[in-house]
């Protein structure tokens, strides 16, 4: 099981794609007390997984030592970050306290188209250094790639960059349009070019020994499946079954890219949200529309509940759009 806390919505970037729009910190943002009485209540909801992101997380004053405490509790604290801000000292003591993996973002090979996305000059370079110190003090670390039209051919290169580098995985996002993404989601895959890219990703794991995983692209599975291929990786979408977001101010949301409020911290304790949420409650009985409800795949694959919200009027139970494959039943 896993959940994200957004940790702050301070960001020292402006990204074309966050679904958080951060960029400066929120009002009201949890504080260290609220911070440990929710990590204590992830900690009793059985999650294991406990990533902390942003907005830029290292931009916590506090971070180090939210990392130790839920080290502590026996969560495995693991980072979503632009990497800018790992030097050598922060890799340093985020090992110390107890982090387990870095997730550190690379968009694309050439450096401004990077740079460019990321609204900050100098984003790539940092992000490589981040990723360079992390392997020289032995924090493990993997690439997160944003796929979108004009990265797309670049994916297979990125991930023998991400080899290179020393990481131990590459894992690819696939954007839904959710906060500042929704201002250019013309630049998103479709159908044909969307199953033709997963195809390419999971043909190009059987040739690298790090893990490849596309996320917010449930099908991939399916395409493993095909491909005769298999994968640690039971469940595509895990949006309410196995995953749950946490905004700064501590509202509680299925997915990052659902954005819907079910609870919030400050008057619930997470670990009953987790149990009694309608929503959740409701994601969890599988009984999706359209061509998702009667797909062979669909305990396995899920299609994306963020997506098909958005594009269904706020239906996420509905059949997810970008797949070629919906509608049939075997």
């Amino acid at each position: 099981m896993i959940v994200s806390w957004n940790t702050t919505n301070a960001c020292n970037m402006y990204c074309a794609h966050c679904y958080r729009d951060a960029g400066v910190k929120a009002e009201e943002e949890l504080s260290t007390a609220e911070a440990k009485k929710l990590l204590t209540e992830i900690a009793r909801a059985g999650f294991k997984i406990m990533i902390f992101s942003g907005g830029e997380p290292l931009m916590r004053p506090d971070i180090l030592e939210l990392v130790k405490f839920a080290a502590d509790l026996k969560l495995i604290p693991v980072f979503g970050t632009n990497g800018t801000l790992i030097t050598k000292e922060m890799a340093k003591d985020l090992k110390a306290a107890g982090a387990k993996g870095m997730g550190i973002s690379l968009d694309s090979l050439d450096k401004d188209k990077h740079d460019k996305f990321r609204s900050f000059k100098g984003a790539w370079e940092g992000a490589v250094q981040g990723m360079e110190n992390c392997a020289e003090i032995g924090l493990p670390f993997q690439m997160h790639t944003t796929v979108m039209d004009w990265n797309e051919s670049e994916l297979e290169a990125m991930t023998d960059f991400a080899v290179e580098l020393g990481a131990k995985a590459h894992h690819f996002f696939f954007l839904v349009p959710t906060g500042r993404a929704a201002t250019i989601e013309e630049e998103s895959l479709r159908a044909e070019a969307y199953e033709n890219v997963l195809t390419r990703i999971m043909k190009k794991q059987e040739t690298v020994d790090i893990e490849l995983k596309p996320t917010c692209a449930p099908q991939f599975l399916r395409i493993a499946d095909l491909l005769g291929q298999k994968s640690r990786f039971k469940r595509g979408c895990l949006a309410g079954l196995s995953y749950a977001i946490i905004s700064p101010k501590g509202k509680v949301q299925p997915c990052a890219y659902l954005n819907m409020e079910i609870g919030d911290v400050r008057q619930t304790p997470f670990d009953e949200i987790w149990k009694n949420s309608e929503v959740l409650n409701k994601l969890r009985t599988l009984e999706y529309g359209g061509g998702c409800g009667v797909c062979k795949y669909k305990r396995t694959c899920g299609g994306c509940r963020a997506r098909a919200a958005f594009y269904h009027n706020g239906d996420y139970m509905a059949e997810e759009p970008w797949c070629l494959y919906h509608g049939r039943r075997g």
